[in-house]
């Protein structure tokens, strides 16, 4: 495959591993058990976060405009600190109107995580191919960021109040906030080319190489050329997840570390039993298969997915790419609906990344000594 990027870009990334606190195993049960996982990615429940996005939502239509309502909405209600970005670009069908949307837990933080995904659904000019809905290609990963928000949004609070009072044992890691970034116009509207694709990563990135961050006594010791990108720690991007058995693969060597890290984590809940549950009297398949591929030594696959990220590892950001390889058999299909969609894989969705999240920025849940999923079947477990 053809590298449409500068490879030695990729090694430019200045931040590095960071030290990772594993959860115990009664902080995870507390994470797993509440808020219910199934919640906000059930398709059959109308006011769950999935089933509000999933709709046809190309850029610059209604549908997508009342999608993006949805996600600042719900931001809002959560008081994070939202912007939406918004500009026109030219496409191969004349001008269109694009909005990204940012969430941010702290705005002043020296420091930001970025989970991202993006919100709008691919362009098609006729019917019926226009009802396209994306539920793979990005509605279930825009629902489980939403669900993390929610989840880690208290205890984040937590950890602001421990900051201010002194009571924080790590303040240089505790020091880095949540982002939350829904990119529009992510799809090509024909063909995949640097112009006709990544819309609204490509004009974020830009847009955050070329301002500077506003001073504030939380980034006193940042020099004072420092840019907004350069505040970035690391982007982890979310694409063509809720299908059943996705295989994830390390894309870059500078977060192969990373990988192994949520590897862990899927690998410390299922040995919990966190991924067995019954629901309507039907069973989980309790075989664990893992989402996450192993690596063998200094193993990873040099990222040649074109996906939101590349305008940002371009500029020397370090990327976690969280995306299904191979593709789900319905990409860019009518089928890519919700029947495409394994409820027992989003809620495991739900569970990995509360648990990768929580222990990347040192939060610090309640213990508790029991998992919804045995619940769920009546019983519990310590």
């Amino acid at each position: 495959m053809d590298y449409p990027w500068d490879l030695e870009s990729q090694f430019t990334g200045a931040i590095g591993p960071r030290e990772f606190s594993s959860l115990s195993s009664k902080a995870m049960a507390s994470l797993v058990a509440s808020p219910d996982p199934l919640r906000n990615v059930d398709p059959s429940n109308p006011q769950s976060h999935l089933s509000r996005i999933l709709v046809p939502r190309p850029p610059d239509t209604e549908n997508n405009t009342m999608v993006r309502k949805y996600i600042v909405d719900t931001m809002k209600k959560l008081n994070w600190h939202v912007e939406e970005d918004t500009f026109n670009d030219t496409t191969p069908y004349g001008v269109k109107h694009f909005t990204n949307v940012i969430a941010t837990k702290d705005p002043q933080a020296p420091r930001r995580v970025i989970l991202a995904a993006h919100f709008d659904s691919k362009f098609f000019a006729a019917y019926p191919q226009n009802q396209f809905l994306g539920a793979t290609d990005s509605a279930a990963p825009c629902a489980f960021m939403l669900d993390l928000a929610e989840t880690l949004d208290p205890l984040l609070n937590e950890r602001m109040a421990r900051l201010e009072n002194g009571e924080e044992d790590d303040e240089d890691v505790a020091e880095t906030t949540l982002q939350l970034v829904f990119f529009d116009g992510e799809e090509a509207f024909k063909d995949w080319t640097a112009t006709d694709s990544i819309y609204g990563a490509r004009h974020l990135a830009h847009k955050w190489s070329t301002t500077y961050i506003a001073p504030h006594s939380k980034r006193r010791l940042l020099p004072a050329s420092t840019t907004e990108l350069g505040t970035i720690e690391h982007l982890i991007l979310l694409d063509l997840l809720g299908a059943p058995h996705p295989q994830i693969r390390s894309s870059f060597v500078d977060t192969a570390w990373l990988h192994d890290a949520i590897a862990s984590a899927e690998r410390r809940l299922a040995d919990s039993g966190a991924f067995a549950y019954e629901k309507d009297g039907i069973k989980a398949d309790e075989t664990f298969r893992p989402f996450f591929v192993p690596r063998e030594g200094p193993q990873f696959n040099f990222g040649g997915i074109e996906d939101d990220h590349i305008p940002f590892l371009r500029l020397g950001v370090d990327v976690l790419h969280i995306i299904a390889s191979p593709f789900p058999r319905v990409w860019h299909t009518l089928k890519d609906d919700a029947s495409a969609l394994d409820i027992a894989t989003m809620r495991r969705w739900n569970l990995i990344l509360r648990v990768f999240m929580a222990e990347y920025l040192h939060l610090r849940p309640a213990e508790i000594d029991y998992f919804i999923g045995a619940l769920e079947q009546g019983r519990m477990q310590l």
